[in-house]
């Protein structure tokens, strides 16, 4: 059967398995050992521990083994969809040197891009297939399901790759506080000249 916390359901589209299989054509990333987890950074470091609660307050990360956000004790108005592909559309995917690929992940309603984080082979297949956004953590060398975890799940509404097959583009429909792990709605919430690094260091 797969893995799942004692007590705890999955979200809607997302299964947690042992593992997914292969990563890329070229250098593979391994392949878990240690059941899928969504700590809610989509960074690559994992040295920030800590993140908003609802009450502006911090809280800690998840770390492995945390229960699952139950379906059953939060509500979604969302739909967990698979979005049809071809073998021949998935061999347009350029990967890098690491059988990796950037994903940007774009809100439906208002087109605010929200995050980036990186897919390989397994996960692209993983996200059109159940209709939810998988990445792979580089630092974690692990997949994860974004919102298993703080319930702020995207829900995958189209895919597409851009002229050169090097960068997704994955448009979703965004549930609870947003996409950042720091609380904010889009991972892109500071800008060059607004003087908000000060405050964030």
């Amino acid at each position: 059967m797969p893995w799942r916390p004692r007590g705890s359901t999955p979200g809607p589209g997302c299964t947690s398995e042992p593992h997914l299989a292969g990563a890329g054509p070229s250098r593979r990333p391994p392949l878990c050992t240690a059941p899928p987890r969504d700590t809610d950074t989509d960074t690559d470091t994992d040295t920030d521990t800590r993140t908003n609660d609802h009450q502006g307050g911090t809280r800690p990360h998840r770390r492995q083994g945390a229960p699952l956000v139950s379906t059953t004790e939060s509500t979604t108005t969302h739909t967990a969809t698979p979005v049809a592909f071809t073998e021949a559309e998935l061999a347009e995917v350029a990967y890098n040197a690491d059988g990796l690929v950037p994903a940007i992940v774009q809100d439906a309603s208002d087109h605010e891009v929200l995050m980036l984080a990186w897919m390989n082979d397994a996960s692209l297949r993983k996200t059109l297939e159940t209709g939810r956004t998988w990445f792979w953590s580089r630092s974690r060398q692990e997949y994860w399901c974004k919102g298993e975890t703080s319930g702020d799940r995207q829900y995958v509404r189209s895919v597409r790759y851009d002229c050169d097959g090097d960068t997704l583009l994955v448009v979703v429909d965004q549930e609870g506080r947003g996409a950042c792990h720091t609380g904010n709605r889009s991972c892109f919430y500071r800008a060059f000249g607004d003087g908000d690094a000060a405050g964030d260091a």
